[in-house]
């Protein structure tokens, strides 16, 4: 298992906060579930660096493996968004770990 599968695993086992490069910008992620998609792996995570408008509620947005760099756990804890459900955001795709 490469490092960066089990640094997410362990976030979201333990819900933990995690800083990654993503397509050029650094990420603050509390992520929230992995899962695969077509042999790729993922995760579902809230991005706390995004911008939401005042009538818009956070959501969890998902992020491939393969284009997350630097993974870095922090010792900085989340809790699960409110009404948060451990499915996968396809039917076709299969969850594997979940808060």
């Amino acid at each position: 298992m490469d490092d960066t599968r089990l640094k997410l695993m362990e976030a979201i086992a333990r819900k933990r906060m995690v800083t990654a490069h993503y397509n050029g910008q650094v990420l603050k992620l509390a992520p929230h579930l992995l899962f695969e998609r077509h042999g790729d792996l993922f995760i579902s995570a809230l991005n706390l660096n995004k911008s939401w408008r005042s009538d818009e509620d956070p959501r969890l947005g998902h992020f491939k493996l393969g284009g997350l760099a630097s993974i870095e756990l922090s010792e900085e804890t989340f809790e699960p968004l409110p009404g948060f459900e451990a499915s996968p955001p396809r039917e076709e795709d299969t969850p594997l770990l979940a808060v």
